[in-house]
Formats: C-alpha cells, sequence, structure tokens
C-alpha cells in the first residue's frame, strides 16, 4: 500500500478521527466519542448512497463519456469539481479526451462565512488575527473548492492577498475520494472509462497531487523558486512572498492589481504593444521549460496579469517539474523528428517514459513513422506545439508507455498559453520560438573537441567492422557452395496485411473449388448418366449449381467488405 492509500484509508473516516482528536484533547466521555463515531458513519453511508445515486442517474452502467463525466463530477459538488481539474492534468493515465472536457469545470462555489474565515486563520496563528492584520476584507475576491481569497493590509498598512484554506477540507476530500473508491469497486466493467483506465490507480495519483495542493508551504516554496529563476529578467515578476505570516493553511502575498493578460481593451488603453507582450509571455515560459524544468501549469488569464509595465504570474499551486535528463530527450525526440530518424526516435521515446506492459514494437515503429510523415517535412517554425506534443502523448500512451507528470502537465499548461496567444497575439506561433531558443542552445553547448572525439571513435569503431566484411562474405560463399547456407527469418506481419492474405488464400480455394466443379460437371454431362435434369445429368447439373453459389458467395462477400 503507497502513501497516498494509507492516507486515503487514515483520513476517510475524518470525522471519527477529528472526535477521537477532541476527546484526548478535551476529556469527552465515552459515550459522546462513541456518539460522534455512530454520526461519522451514519454521514459517510448518507454520502455514499448520494454519490451512488448520481450515478445511477447518469447510467454509469452504460459508459462514461467526458461529457458525462464532467456533469457527474459538477452534480457531486466542490471537492469533486477539484478532482475533476485535477484529472485534468494528468493526460498520462487519462484519455486526453477526457482531459480537456474536465478542463471545462470551473470551481467558483459558494465562500466559507467570514466568522469561518476568521476561526481558520486564528487556529492557525495560534493568536488573533488583529495582531499580524489591521483589516481584513470580509468579500472575497474569488472562493475555490480548496481555499478563497480575501484582501487586507498589515498593520503597516501594506496591501496583501490572504489565501485561506476551507475548514475541514482535508477531511472531506480524504473522505469523499474513499467513498469514490467503495462506488467505483461496485461498478461493472461496462464500456467507457473504467475499461480504458485503472480508474483506483487514478483516484490515488489524485490524493496525492491534493494533499500538495492543500499544503501551503509547497506553494510558498513553488513562489520563492520560481522567483529565483527569473530575478535577472526585467519584465517578469511574481507576488512578493510574506513567509513570516504564511503557514501550511494560511498564505499570504503581495497583492497585485494589473490587467489580467488577455484583457485586450484595457493593455491598449494603457498604451500596451500586444504582440510585444505575447513575445515575452512565450519568450519566458520558453525558458521556464527549456531552461529552469520548472513551470507555471496553469498560465490561464486569472494567473497572468500586466503591471507597471511587467508580465507577473501568480498563484503557484500548480507547478510543472522536467528533469535535466527529461529536456535532453525531449530535444532529442525533436531532433529526430526534424531528420527522419524513426530508429532514434523509438530509443527516446523508450528511455523517456515508463513502460507499463507489453510494447508491440511493429506497432510503435508504424506509429512513429506517420508521426514522422506528419511533422518531420513541416518547418519546425509552422508545427502547432500543442498538437504535435499531444500527438506524441497519445502515440506513447497507446503503446503502454507512461510519460513522466511533468510533460503532461506541460500539455496542458501549452493549451492554456495558446489559448491566452489567441486572444492577444494570433500572429505568434510558440514552436517557432521555442525553435530558434533550441538552436541557440545547441550551438551554445557545442563542443568541438567533444563532438571530434566522438566522430573518431564511431569511425575507428567502423573502420574495425569493415575489416571482417571480407571473411564473413567468403564463409557465406563457401556454405552456399556447399549447400550448407541456412537463412532464418522471422516475419511478423501486421493485422491488416494478414487479414489480406488470409482473404487471398480463401479465394484462391474458392478458385480451384469452381474450376474442380466446372471441369468434373461437364465430363459427366458428355454421358448417359441417369437421372437427368434438364436433359443433362443430375450430379453435373448440381456440379454447376454449386460452382455458381461459391461464385455469388465469393462476390457478394467482396462486395460488402472491399472497403475494410
Amino acid at each position: 500500500m503507497n502513501k497516498a492509500q494509507k492516507d486515503g484509508a487514515q483520513q476517510s473516516a475524518g470525522l471519527q478521527g477529528d472526535a477521537q482528536q477532541s476527546a484526548e484533547q478535551h476529556d469527552i466521555s465515552q459515550s459522546d466519542l462513541q456518539q460522534a463515531s455512530e454520526k461519522a458513519k451514519i454521514d459517510n453511508r448518507e454520502r455514499l448512497r448520494e454519490i451512488t445515486a448520481v450515478l445511477r442517474k447518469h447510467h454509469i452502467t452504460r459508459g462514461v463519456t467526458p461529457e458525462k463525466l464532467r456533469l457527474i463530477l459538477e452534480e457531486l459538488g466542490p471537492t469533486y469539481v477539484k478532482l475533476g481539474q485535477i484529472m485534468s492534468l494528468h493526460s498520462d493515465v487519462l484519455p486526453q479526451r477526457y482531459c480537456d472536457e474536465l478542463m471545462k469545470l470551473t470551481s467558483e462555489v459558494t465562500p466559507m462565512p467570514f466568522e469561518v474565515v476568521e476561526e481558520v486563520i486564528n487556529r492557525s496563528y495560534r493568536e488573533d488575527w488583529r495582531k499580524i492584520f489591521s483589516t481584513i476584507e470580509r468579500e472575497t475576491l474569488g472562493s475555490a473548492s480548496i481555499a478563497q481569497v480575501h484582501r487586507a493590509k498589515l498593520l503597516d498598512g501594506t496591501e496583501v492577498i490572504v489565501k485561506v484554506e476551507r475548514k475541514g477540507i482535508y477531511d472531506i476530500m480524504a473522505r469523499d475520494i474513499g467513498l469514490l473508491k467503495r462506488a467505483v469497486g461496485l461498478l461493472p466493467p461496462v464500456g467507457g472509462l473504467k475499461n480504458v483506465v485503472d480508474l483506483e490507480m487514478v483516484l490515488d495519483e489524485l490524493w496525492s497531487t491534493a494533499q500538495e495542493e492543500m499544503d501551503f508551504l509547497k506553494e510558498a516554496a513553488n513562489m520563492e523558486e520560481f522567483t529565483r529563476n527569473n530575478q535577472g529578467i526585467r519584465y517578469i515578476r511574481c507576488p512578493k512572498l510574506y513567509h513570516e505570516y504564511t503557514t501550511s493553511r494560511v498564505l499570504v502575498m503581495e497583492y497585485i492589481g494589473g490587467c489580467p493578460v488577455d484583457d485586450k481593451k484595457s493593455l491598449e488603453a494603457e498604451g500596451y504593444d500586444l504582440g510585444e507582450i505575447g513575445r515575452k509571455l512565450v519568450n519566458n515560459y520558453v525558458k521556464q521549460v527549456m531552461d529552469d524544468g520548472f513551470f507555471h501549469a496553469d498560465p490561464h488569464p486569472g494567473n497572468v496579469k500586466v503591471l507597471d509595465g511587467k508580465i507577473v504570474w501568480i498563484d503557484m499551486g500548480m507547478m510543472g517539474r522536467l528533469t535535466n535528463r527529461d529536456r535532453k530527450l525531449m530535444g532529442q525526440a525533436v531532433k529526430a523528428i526534424a531528420v527522419g530518424d524513426i530508429a532514434m526516435l523509438e530509443s527516446t521515446i523508450m528511455e523517456l517514459g515508463d513502460v507499463q506492459g507489453k510494447v508491440d514494437s511493429g506497432k510503435l515503429y508504424g506509429e512513429l513513422r506517420d508521426l514522422i510523415d506528419r511533422y518531420g517535412n513541416a518547418g519546425m517554425g509552422s508545427i502547432d506545439a500543442v498538437e504535435f506534443f499531444t500527438d506524441t502523448l497519445e502515440v506513447m500512451k497507446g503503446n503502454n508507455i507512461r510519460l513522466p507528470h511533468g510533460m503532461t502537465m506541460l500539455v496542458r499548461g501549452l493549451t492554456q498559453m495558446q489559448g491566452v496567444l489567441l486572444s492577444i497575439s494570433p500572429d505568434i506561433n510558440m514552436a517557432e520560438i521555442a525553435t530558434g531558443r533550441l538552436k541557440e542552445e545547441i550551438w551554445q553547448n557545442f563542443d568541438l573537441k567533444a563532438e571530434a572525439g566522438k566522430a573518431g571513435r564511431r569511425i575507428y569503431k567502423a573502420a574495425g567492422r569493415s575489416l571482417d566484411i571480407p571473411p564473413l562474405i567468403k564463409i557465406a560463399l563457401e556454405e552456399y557452395l556447399k549447400g550448407q547456407a541456412r537463412v532464418n527469418m522471422e516475419l511478423d506481419a501486421t493485422k491488416k496485411f494478414s487479414q489480406l492474405m488470409r482473404r487471398l488464400v480463401r479465394n484462391m480455394v474458392m478458385g480451384l473449388w469452381v474450376m474442380a466443379l466446372l471441369i468434373s460437371s461437364s465430363i459427366i454431362c458428355t454421358t448417359d448418366m441417369k437421372p437427368q435434369v434438364l436433359g443433362i445429368p443430375a450430379l453435373g447439373f448440381f456440379g454447376y449449381m454449386l460452382a455458381f453459389l461459391i461464385c455469388l458467395y465469393v462476390f457478394i462477400r467482396h462486395w460488402f467488405t472491399r472497403n475494410s
């Protein structure tokens, strides 16, 4: 059992755990504890009934389409909406069409009462919030399933944003995931999502990701790392983090006004060049991916603002990572596609991904060849980057090769970046900018001495092997002349080719049958054999009829299968 499963099991009865902890702290009687435990069990049963009722309402046994899954999650409530949003990041385990549909989920929910917000802040600081803030606005700036945001002022008058986690959200999500596992276990394996993905594995992944997002100290660390990575870029910034006031449940950062990056009217009214904003935005995003290996995985317009001539990245709850090895292999894959080297692309993908089962080499080779045919002849600047990465992911997923999670988050980030560019600067091509940076990096890292050494070693090995060729040819010819030559061949035909060969052999056999029947019937018809039909021997007549029926069968079968 992995850590996520253990945590889910421990927290799935969150109310029960809360009751026990409360008993220890406040010396509650055993009878009160039992009542709280019974209440938790009743609540769990009621929630499980709600979940199964929603699943039945949407006829879950008939299959789960992407749209049906989104509607189910919306009806189940805010915590499931959040799960759906996290699921949309996992195109490595979910089919892409499900991820695309789940990206439509919005997490605006009814905010917590301000009294509850105060309670969460006071409990997190272990003192009254008024000792830190002079004011906290009662109205929220935004309310999501995990947290909500309020505008506030520190005691010195500095304007800040306070992000407050929903009370009890950890236990609620743990309970709901545990109950959803139970509900999914009751489903028959009929069509839809359950046939194409291991739902229990997906739920474990979701719980692991959700736990990270519910820890604001993790987001604070992300903000600090992002700031360090971009501190030398004058047109990029991140809100200042007030680390001394940040806890695992409360995050305090600088208040950022400005305009959303896709607000064309406001940006133009302030004199901004939309093309310049688009180019700088893409340049920085490519830098995050290719240079830092640490990038914003949720760059929708609400998380990217323009203020005082700078692009401001906010909300670092969802960040993607790529190791140096991942980035190197990604560049190698792009190079293989550019030069049309299928073998190099296949070996790179096998090295980059995690093979989950048996890989059909013939199928993988054919799909990679199609990929190269589609993108290899196009200039890199004209390629749709999102479509390219999505197609590559689908090829890998279809061959039981799972990509690093960072790459699936990259596809989501690129999709959102493309949407922003279409809004403000549709002429900008992300692939063209990325190609320019890739060429620049290749020249910067080019080591003539090292490359010459590698080339020399390859030439030396090739020369040594070439000396072995004449003796091998001599041995092969001698064996051939003596009649001792043997050739071992292993053919791995594709499914379509195998069907074609079977059809060809079947038709040939049918043709031989018709020919034999016609010849034998014609011979019989030259005799006076009795009985007769229409003046010819009955045996010959039936032979002709059978030959006719076989020809009719072959014709009809060919007619209905000519396009298959």
